[in-house]
């Protein structure tokens, strides 16, 4: 990180977290049914032949007579549901954007098979906040670029602003906050790819105007494999200056250690597991996972068999691993739903939150590790982008360097 980073850790507020208010925990349901849950110790009523109710068993006699596995899921689930009402999912990656421009039709209030992310079952699985993907599937470049990232963030604010009693849109970590503390999920715009830049500081801004809060530092000339060019380090100058997050998955390694350099805010890998683990060109090996770790960044693991493994385990494996190598302040989750990518068993939507940190929860994470990795990092980085934003506008006016002044 650079000079600014003695400023951040020097100012206590900034790297404060927002708490959100404790509320009472949401009914697990979806398109909006309640569903009963079976009480935990196995002392529901039970019907003898003639109908009679029979005595209520002892909780320890209970405890024998029930399925010890099964009794230790549930209650972990439990354990998991009230844990996640406290400290809900602020989630790295959704490409529902993109599926819902392909829809003819949808209501996420209501929910729908068409998708696997909604209102209800965002409730249900604990999602607090939430950042929507602005990226194409088509590799466009130039005026191109341009003009579908616009139109992806258009539709966005018009699929946020058709579902006021679930959604809202939000810049900030209080902003986020205060969603949640209203029953609303906290959106967030981005990330979107680099090439939506047109190689322009000044669309960088029109795009921030609009929202924009993650940019994705791939798939352009100016931060390739060579890693950041003059005119990308002045992207990232820029991108500080005015509070968006740059996203370093899928970026090269020579791009991924100048940014950490260059950025006096912290960094996001917003679909990035451990490449130790699973050699996927997006996961990150343990010296970047160390670099990120020391840099305050964020590696948010996906949710996605493809990197993670097949397993809800599997997907423990890599954040027990992050953990430990980048630290416990460093890692978060990204669901990576609607991306067209396949999921774990029992990760399949975003309702699914629950049964991964009952599994963390198994593993021995403490309270405190836990509500950093589902909450609190996200609240930490915005925070500090924000930060960063404010003490960077007092130093430097806006960039009006051009591509062709710094790269020839």
């Amino acid at each position: 990180m650079a000079d600014l980073q003695d400023e951040l850790q020097a100012t206590a507020e900034a790297g404060r977290l927002d708490a959100p208010a404790k509320r009472k925990p949401k009914p697990s349901h979806r398109f909006g049914a309640a569903e009963p849950v079976a009480p935990p110790d196995g002392t529901a009523e039970r019907g003898t032949a003639d109908g009679a109710k029979a005595p209520e068993a002892a909780p320890e006699a209970a405890g024998r007579l029930a399925d010890p596995e099964g009794a230790e899921q549930s209650d972990g689930l439990e354990e998991a549901h009230a844990f996640l009402a406290d400290h809900p999912v602020a989630d790295g990656y959704s490409g529902l954007p993109w599926v819902l421009r392909h829809l003819p039709w949808y209501d996420l209030e209501l929910g729908g098979s068409g998708v696997d992310t909604d209102v209800p079952r965002m409730h249900e699985g604990h999602i607090g906040a939430l950042f929507w993907s602005l990226h194409l599937p088509e590799p466009l470049t130039g005026d191109r670029a341009v003009g579908a990232t616009l139109e992806q963030l258009d539709l966005v604010h018009k699929a946020v602003h058709a579902h006021p009693e679930g959604l809202r849109l939000v810049r900030t970590a209080g902003e986020v906050t205060d969603a949640h503390n209203c029953g609303r999920v906290a959106i967030l715009l981005g990330p979107a790819g680099a090439p939506a830049l047109g190689d322009s500081l000044a669309i960088l801004r029109a795009l921030h105007a609009l929202g924009l809060k993650a940019l994705t530092l791939a798939g352009v000339s100016w931060a390739s494999e060579a890693g950041l060019s003059r005119f990308g380090e002045e992207v990232v100058r820029e991108m500080n200056r005015v509070g968006v997050l740059a996203d370093l998955s899928g970026a090269g390694e020579q791009t991924i250690r100048r940014t950490l350099a260059v950025s006096r805010a912290p960094v996001l890998c917003t679909r990035s597991a451990a490449h130790a683990l699973r050699p996927h060109p997006a996961n990150l090996t343990d010296d970047l996972l160390a670099a990120l770790g020391e840099a305050h960044g964020l590696c948010m693991v996906p949710l996605t068999a493809e990197q993670t493994g097949p397993s809800v385990r599997d997907v423990a494996d890599h954040l027990d691993h992050v953990r430990s190598i980048a630290g416990p302040e460093s890692v978060g989750l990204s669901g990576t739903y609607d991306s067209g990518a396949a999921h774990p068993e029992d990760l399949t939507d975003a309702s699914c939150y629950p049964h991964l940190v009952a599994e963390l929860l198994h593993r021995g994470w403490s309270h405190d590790d836990l509500a950093l990795l589902t909450w609190g990092n996200v609240q930490r980085v915005l925070r500090n982008a924000d930060f960063t934003a404010r003490a960077a506008r007092d130093r430097r006016e806006a960039s009006t360097a051009r591509i062709a002044d710094l790269d020839g």
